[in-house]
């Protein structure tokens, strides 16, 4: 078990807001891997009365916004009742008890209920046209020290914590876990030869707001039963909330990057402030930046190092991520957005010098909306921490159109896990940033207040750059003054490097906004970053 694991419980689509201040939309059967497109008239025939298909599961949440929200059951049964974090990690799904163990090259594996996942959830097989539940018994588990399997024998569970899903991702003779369902709506996926990094939600209600945040959940997931030769599979999801009900499709493509297309229809019981769609978490500890901050032999420990934006008009945003000394939140106000993630780029050992979590392994995450969403921001939230075992980076897409109670929306999006390789040749990009003293090196520096950053590009059209070739700065500097800026390259490197003495105008964040030109063109994607007094030096 992974740390994101526990520490679940503890924002995109194309916008068919025509229900977002009251009217339904009709539902349309979308053949799964498909999006409708944005704003489209929807329309399907009744199916069956028994039969199971996203639109039925769609009414089904539909009605349910319009009933008072209940809170879930946690009676679980003893022995789980009364589990410990040690207790948990003793317990794990009997991989010889897999479903489709024989069938398919997928497999699904359960969580057990205990410790903090006390709220069962529903798990459905869809095959036919019809969904089965699936019973769990005590007996599907096997059970380490020092708990006594004995005591867990024959109980019969009212649900499950959760699941995952095996597949063939790097092996052909290995079933390795390809992603995870558990907890509130938190999931994760990984593509080739990844490690468990940062997570993915199904929604984020009134996250860093006064209102106070609410953790929608999935109730209950309908899983398609996978053919033998399929090399994708369906899961429909149920999300329940106090102020939101939702029928979610995610339709899984493992690969080298992991593909999700997801639709999520959502209804609205009370209006929100603050509604997170397509929401990520991540962590964020230290970098070159700010490493001074941490006693650390390791040179870097994040899960996510950067926010990459694709603006509509294909320009390309890079925000380094930081660990402030306060909650930070930035809004990235966009129209119709191509696509936006939290990037891990630093992919070698050597980077992070970590034999244990191996931070070069995490996934980056990409999200892409199926159709326009409109205008609308994309969040970033930044929380202090000083453990590496905290999700202190919060990222979604906040659609400008409020969410108002009696209203629905619908939103389809694509979501990549992976260590996903980036257009090289087209631009430079930022390979580092680093902190330090400012002014010269070496001589003493009159101003405590300036602080000096040294951020490199390379790759794109630097690469072609003759000897003796000269590139210039464009900066623009909010709440706070360039003392002092120089672009140079680094001979027999391929890299050039921006250095800027920056000093604040007061306690206000500095934003700075800067890229790369050769005085007609950006060669470079535009880097931002957002710099406190004092947040990268020691408490």
């Amino acid at each position: 078990m992974k740390r994101r694991t526990f520490l679940a419980q503890t924002a995109v689509g194309a916008l068919a807001l025509s229900g977002m201040g009251g009217e339904a939309f009709a539902q349309q059967a979308v053949e799964p891997g498909k999006m409708p497109e944005a704003n489209a008239t929807v329309e399907a025939s009744a199916p069956p009365p028994d039969a199971f298909t996203f639109d039925t599961l769609t009414e089904q949440m539909k009605a349910r916004a319009g009933e008072p929200y209940q809170e879930p059951s946690q009676e679980v049964p003893e022995p789980f009742r009364d589990l410990q974090y040690d207790d948990y990690r003793a317990i794990r799904y009997d991989p010889n008890k897999a479903i489709w163990r024989d069938q398919s090259d997928f497999q699904l594996q359960a969580f057990a209920l205990g410790w903090l996942f006390k709220t069962p959830v529903d798990i459905y097989e869809v095959a036919d046209g019809a969904a089965q539940k699936l019973e769990f018994t005590g007996d599907d588990f096997i059970y380490r020290a020092p708990l006594d399997v004995e005591q867990f024998h024959g109980v019969k569970l009212p649900g499950v914590a959760g699941f995952r899903i095996n597949y063939p991702l790097n092996r052909p003779e290995v079933s390795d876990e390809l992603i995870s369902f558990l907890g509130s709506s938190y999931f994760r996926a990984l593509g080739q030869n990844n490690l468990y990094g940062l997570s993915a939600r199904g929604l984020a209600v009134n996250t860093a707001t006064s209102q106070g945040e609410e953790f929608p959940r999935f109730s209950a997931f309908y899983i398609m039963r996978p053919g033998t030769e399929n090399d994708k599979i369906t899961v429909f999801a149920a999300l329940d909330g106090p102020s939101v009900t939702g029928a979610y499709r995610f339709v899984i493509t493992p690969g080298k990057n992991t593909r999700m297309d997801v639709t999520a229809r959502l209804f609205f019981r009370n209006d929100i402030e603050r509604l997170g769609v397509a929401p990520m978490t991540s962590m964020f500890l230290f970098g070159p930046a700010n490493h001074h901050a941490f006693d650390d032999y390791r040179e870097r420990v994040h899960d996510s190092e950067g926010l990459k934006i694709v603006r509509a008009d294909g320009t390309e945003l890079w925000r380094n991520l930081q660990n402030a000394k306060t909650l930070a939140n930035s809004f990235f106000g966009e129209t119709n957005p191509r696509a936006f993630g939290l990037y891990q780029r630093h992919r070698a050992f050597e980077d992070y010098q970590d034999a244990e979590a191996h931070y070069e392994r995490r996934p980056s995450l990409l999200v892409e909306p199926v159709g326009n969403w409109g205008k609308g921001t994309i969040s970033l939230v930044e929380i202090p921490t000083d453990k590496e075992v905290n999700d202190n980076i919060v990222c979604f897409w906040q659609p400008e159109a409020p969410a108002k109670k009696g209203g629905s929306a619908e939103f389809g999006y694509r979501l990549t896990w992976g260590a996903i390789e980036e257009d090289q040749a087209r631009l430079a990009r930022v390979i580092d940033i680093r902190s330090g003293e400012g002014g010269v090196s070496g001589v003493a520096n009159d101003d405590d207040d300036v602080r000096k950053l040294v951020v490199d590009f390379a790759g794109g059209p630097l690469d072609d750059m003759a000897p003796g070739s000269e590139l210039q700065e464009r900066l623009h500097i909010t709440n706070g003054e360039v003392v002092h800026s120089t672009v140079s390259a680094i001979r027999g490197q391929g890299v050039w490097r921006l250095a800027i003495d920056i000093k604040p105008a007061g306690d206000a964040p500095v934003e700075i906004v800067g890229a790369l030109t050769d005085g007609s063109r950006d060669v470079s994607e535009i880097w931002l970053y957002q710099w406190r007094k004092g947040d990268d030096q020691p408490n």
